[in-house]
């Protein structure tokens, strides 16, 4: 069992949700990455998404491009990034670390490079935007014998038989983008998501984490409440923009905190 697998299981147990934030790797400043990592687990993350910047990041948004050019001009690259993650892995060997980003840093890399040098520096997860699953059956293959959970998107416009091949290959769990469009775009329909949710658990036999437009612990809540997990991206990347370079790592363990106990409040009432 994976450690996305085990962390998802003992929630389960406990009758909690799933909390999982989304930072920029090496953004605001690169040095500073690995301490907002354990910012966000001592806030209480259950898994860690961490975004590899790429010039053209075709599904995010302003906040995310943004944050990715930072990054780029500071020089930050996926073998660095993996250099983030082995170092991560030095003082927190339990909390699992997910890199989310785009095909073309892995593939110059070479995909079985990749994977050997993930699974050295302690990857439990690799979300591929732009790999769809009917073209991602041989990556999801090579990810698994290296240990590594192959996470899936899906949709609001995901049909029933995109989501089935998204259910044989996915694991770990799968993140639903909740909004058309890119990341921190829109408001949220939690109704909306409440009515594809089903869809997605009869055919997808992970848990199924929900991410895009969630902003606050309200939301945050409100999306607990028909999911097995909540992602937030845009607003923590939008609060290291904005900190303090000082105070960076405190309001990030803060804020997530919040969420945290929010989503404990969820998990509650669900039981």
């Amino acid at each position: 069992m994976s450690r996305i697998q085990q962390t998802f299981a003992a929630l389960a147990e406990q009758g909690r949700k799933g909390l999982i934030p989304f930072i920029t790797a090496g953004d605001p400043d690169p040095v500073k990455t690995v301490e907002f990592m354990h910012a966000l687990a001592e806030g209480g993350a259950d898994v860690i998404e961490l975004g590899v910047p790429f010039s053209d990041p075709m599904a995010d948004g302003p906040v995310i491009q943004r944050s990715s050019e930072r990054a780029l001009a500071r020089g930050v690259t996926l073998k660095s990034v993996l250099a983030d993650v082995k170092r991560f892995r030095e003082t927190d060997p339990k909390t699992p670390v997910v890199l989310m980003g785009y095909a073309n840093p892995i593939e110059r890399m070479g995909v079985d490079t990749f994977a050997a040098e993930a699974q050295a520096a302690g990857v439990d997860g690799v979300l591929v935007v732009d790999y769809p699953p009917e073209e991602a059956g041989v990556f999801a293959e090579k990810m698994r014998a290296a240990q590594i959970d192959p996470i899936f998107l899906l949709a609001p416009t995901s049909t029933d038989e995109r989501i089935a091949d998204v259910g044989k290959i996915a694991s770990g769990y799968v993140y639903y983008v909740s909004l058309k469009g890119v990341t921190g775009a829109g408001n949220l329909d939690v109704s909306s998501i409440a009515g594809k949710i089903p869809a997605i658990k009869s055919r997808v036999p992970v848990p199924v984490g929900v991410g895009f437009g969630i902003r606050d612990a309200e939301t945050a809540r409100a999306v607990a409440e028909v999911s097995d997990a909540v992602v937030i991206g845009s607003r923590l990347v939008q609060l290291l923009e904005s900190a303090a370079p000082e105070g960076a790592a405190a309001a990030l363990k803060t804020f997530i905190a919040e969420l945290r106990a929010a989503l404990d409040g969820a998990g509650k009432t669900a039981r």
